[in-house]
């Protein structure tokens, strides 16, 4: 359970007096910087419905997680949809979370935000490993980061962490895995973000 929480918590938007104050774009220079890293640490996203037998559920602001139908759907905070993959002994192999955009984060900040957000909940030994902004979503563009952490039970977690801005509402799909699960639940992460809408 405690495990579950950790998980849960930081998969949230966060907001409210941790939410860092809107920022004015990058200048030209930092956008084309920013166009080749996405370009390159995130060529993988190619916004593209869900495969074939994938499950979904919508959340309040009407935004779409997709995830395969090997995995369930979690209960976490109202107005939030999770999915998890977990073993026989309930313990999580992969994680997916899509919440609607709680605070004032916007695509420039989000690389600070997410890693601010992630501190607060209490998460340990914080690595910012890439990001990105201007990434095309099926409905709309967004900023993505790469990073990992530890949770208060001591499992090393590796997430991608975006906020998605679509033509009526804002939201963060965060998927995540155990360090040690990264390698073999990757495609599934990058095919569940590959596919949101919002």
């Amino acid at each position: 359970m405690a495990l579950a929480a950790a998980i849960l918590a930081s998969g949230c938007a966060g907001g409210g007096a941790g939410a860092l104050p809107l920022s004015k774009s990058p200048p030209p220079a930092a956008r084309r910087a920013t166009s080749a890293a996405a370009r390159g640490t995130y060529a993988w996203l190619t916004a593209a419905p869900a495969p074939a037998g994938w499950r979904s559920t919508r959340v309040s602001s009407g935004a779409v997680l997709a995830y395969p139908g090997t995995w369930r759907a979690i209960h976490g905070d109202r107005g939030t949809a999770s999915a998890a993959l977990l073993d026989s002994r309930g313990r999580y192999l992969g994680y997916l979370n899509l919440t609607p955009r709680q605070g004032d984060e916007t695509q420039a900040t989000w690389s600070s935000f997410r890693v601010r957000h992630n501190a607060g909940e209490g998460e340990r030994n914080e690595a910012l490993e890439a990001s990105a902004t201007g990434l095309r979503f099926r409905t709309g563009a967004g900023a993505c980061v790469s990073d990992s952490y530890t949770t208060s039970t001591r499992t090393r977690y590796r997430e991608i962490a975006c906020l998605v801005n679509g033509t009526r509402t804002s939201s963060v799909i965060v998927a995540a895995a155990p360090v040690l699960q990264w390698s073999a639940e990757l495609p599934v992460l990058e095919r569940s973000i590959s596919a949101m809408r919002t």
